[in-house]
Formats: structure tokens, sequence, C-alpha cells
């Protein structure tokens, strides 16, 4: 049984945090951003930020912090908060840690006792990024019987905690929430095997209250996705909520109602890890199994939801991305393939035009800063390409320590995710 225990604030509270937290806000450059979810702004990895170097030592970190658990979570960012979930595997103890985002200082913690679910020896409890909006943070705790969704605001206080499906799979948890108008929307997928009677669900809460708004099941997943949607707009602007699973392939929702609006049950024929990206007209997901890439692809969705997606073209290669999300890039898109490869793809055909190995394997997805796609590796080594048609390996920068997390990148500064450490770069002007 989950058991959540009230908040630790951490020393120095008070006048001085409101005084620095003060000056870190006025020192942040103009337009500055937020980073909300897994991958950022709608989950494409995609950052207007101009201060991130291609190469640093830890000399020039702005700070490193030793975090108190475990896990594959991306860290999320709202003004001067950076929040990121942990875990205690030994105790099954799940922690939400708030620090302040100039100086790594603790503001605040939240824990909660975990049940035991199966898992991935290479999984962890704390591998689903929170979202934020501009009052709350949304978090899951995976549970075998039940999963908890709560909401806290940004000092930490429990708002409420919606009790969802459990965690009825191979290789435990890895979707993370998304935040759409006035819901926060979920995926709670099943192995077929193993799911008993829970069926997998794509469902909506309200995110004021916690209160189911809508549910999709679709009992006959044969494998449990992992991916995290996203949203899709189409020429009137309207919202779809698209998916990536092994039973509808790419599909979408409408997310006021759930209404299934299209989908393509045959694209994705394997276990579904990453998340589905758009690239100008067309959303695109891969598939895969064993850690490598079975599927990847191409569909432009229909301006009359009557009429039915159409496939613009699939690829089945080695370059084929199974864990890690790819990103887009002026008419490319580049992906980091899970066992190290990483290659450029033209959007409106699928080419490949280049593939190389500059380091080594991936989990964690790549993000697009300033002209440059920065991605850790396993082995904790953040390696910074030029994001163009011409391969450029710019920098290889060693953080001492194994990582399967995205990076976060938010006010100018980039925030990285190791095993046990947090830790921050970028910013300067000078």
């Amino acid at each position: 049984m989950h058991r959540c225990k009230g908040l630790v604030r951490a020393r120095g509270a008070g006048r001085t945090i409101v005084v620095l937290a003060l000056l870190f806000a006025a020192a942040m450059p103009a337009g500055a951003e937020n980073w909300t979810r897994f991958r950022g702004p709608n989950g494409q990895g995609i950052s207007a930020a101009k201060t991130i170097p291609a190469k640093w030592s830890p000399q020039e970190y702005n700070w490193k912090i030793e975090l108190p658990g475990g896990g594959h979570s991306s860290p999320v960012v709202w003004d001067d908060k950076v929040f990121v979930t942990c875990a205690d595997e030994k105790a099954r103890q799940g922690i939400l840690l708030c620090v302040r985002a100039a100086d790594g200082q603790e503001l605040w913690r939240k824990e909660c006792g975990l049940d035991k679910v199966p898992m991935n020896g290479l999984n962890n409890y704390a591998s689903a990024t929170p979202a934020l909006d501009d009052e709350r943070i949304y978090l899951f705790w995976p549970g075998v019987d039940q999963t908890l969704l709560m909401a806290l605001t940004h000092d930490g206080r429990e708002v409420w905690t919606a009790k969802l499906p459990g965690n009825r799979t191979q290789h435990g948890m890895g979707s993370s929430p998304i935040i759409v108008g006035e819901s926060v929307i979920v995926t709670r997928e099943q192995d077929q095997k193993s799911g008993g009677d829970i069926p997998s669900v794509w469902l909506a809460v309200d995110r004021k209250t916690g209160q189911v708004q809508w549910r999709y099941e679709h009992p006959e997943s044969a494998s449990a996705s992992y991916s995290t949607p996203c949203v899709y707009r189409d020429r009137q602007g309207r919202e779809q909520v698209v998916f990536t699973s092994n039973s509808r392939g790419l599909a979408a929702l409408n997310p006021l109602t759930g209404k299934l609006l299209w989908q393509t049950p045959a694209a994705l024929p394997a276990r579904v890890v990453s998340s589905p990206f758009l690239a100008g007209d067309l959303v695109i997901g891969t598939c895969g199994e064993g850690g490598r890439g079975i599927r990847l692809s191409a569909i432009r969705p229909p301006e009359d939801v009557s009429s039915e997606a159409k496939e613009v073209y699939g690829l089945q290669s080695a370059v084929v991305p199974y864990v890690p999300t790819c990103v887009v890039h002026d008419g490319y898109f580049f992906g980091f393939h899970d066992g190290g490869l990483v290659s450029c793809f033209r959007i409106d055909t699928g080419e490949v035009l280049w593939s190389q190995k500059p380091a080594g394997r991936y989990f964690g997805s790549p993000v697009y800063v300033d002209g440059k796609l920065y991605c850790i590796t396993v082995d904790g080594d953040v390696v910074v390409l030029r994001a163009g048609p011409k391969y450029e390996l710019l920098g290889v920068n060693p953080l001492g320590e194994k990582s399967h997390a995205t990076p976060a990148v938010a006010n100018g500064r980039m925030f990285l995710r190791t095993f046990s450490h947090l830790i921050s770069v970028g910013g300067r002007t000078d």
C-alpha cells in the first residue's frame, strides 16, 4: 500500500529563500522558458536557449547535488524551481525533490511509500517525468493494484491524489503524464499476459480535482506501451492527443471527450517505448524489441476525421531507434539508437543522410538547442552534435556516472540527471 508522508523542508527556508528567488527571477533572460513535461514543450525536445555550451568541464558546472535516491525521470522546471523524482528502491520509497534553480539548494521534498512491482532491471520506480502548470506539479507512483497520480502545489502542499489502474507489465512503468487544457492525460497500458482483469486505458483527469473525465480502453494490447503522448494541431487549430502503442499504432483522441479520431493499428508491430514526435505535417513513431528498433512509421493525420490516416513511409532498418525519441530541426529528424548509432533522416522521405557512432549507447532522448543536439549516453557522456545534414561532433562531456535520463533546458540553463546526481550547466553570456 502506498504511504505518502508530509513534506520535509530544507534548512535555510524563509526570508533568505525569498530574496534569492527574486534575485534569480530578475536575472533570468528575457523570454525565459519553463520545461514543464518530458522533453519540454509538447514533448518535442526543442529549446530556444542560446547559452548552453558544446563543451564544459566539471569546474564550469553551475552546481551539482546528490539526489536522495536513484531514477531515470527528467527534471522539470518552473521559474526558480527544479523538480525531480527519485526512488530509494531498498526502502521502497518515492521522493519528489524541489530545489532552487539558481544554486541547487533543497527547498522541500515529499516522500511516498511504494508497493513492490515487477520491473526490468534497467528500469526504476522513478522513471516517469512529472508535468507542471503554473499552480501544480503532477506525478506518478506505480503500484500493482493501483497507480497514484498526485497533484501538489509548487511549495509541496498536496492538492489531490487519484487512484488509477495498477501496473501489470513486464518492464515496470515508463510513460509520463501531460497537461492538455484543463486535463492531465495519462496512459496505463498492460501486457496481455500479465494484465489480468486490468485493461489498457488512456484517460484524462481534471487537473483541479483529480476526477476522471474520460477513459478510452483497449484491452487487446499485446505489449504495453511506455510512450508519452503529445498534441497535434490540424490546420484549423483543433487539438488531437497523439498516442503510440502496439495495439493502435499511431492514434489520436479528442482531448475533450476521449473519442478515437484516427488510428493506424498495423504501423507499429512491436513494443513501443519511444514517444511520438511531430515533423511538419507528419506524426512519427517507432517500435522495437530486445534493444533494437523494428519499424518507424510516418503518418499524415487526416484533415477530416471521417477519413483514414495515411502512412507516408515506413522504415525497417538497423538505424531505427527503440527507446530514445527522435528530435526534429529544419527539414531533418535525428535518431539516437539504443546501440549507439546516431542518424540524420530527411523528414519528407525518411532517407538516411548519415549514421555515425560518436560514443556509447543511449536510453535517454536527445534535445535540440541553438543548432546543436544533446544526448546523454548510458555511461553518462553528454554527446553534442551539429543538427544538420552533415555529421559534425562538437563535444563529449563526461558526467562521471551512468544515466538513462533526458536533459531538460529552462531559462538558459541545462539540467542533467545521472543515477544519483543532478547537474546544472550553461546560462553564461560572457
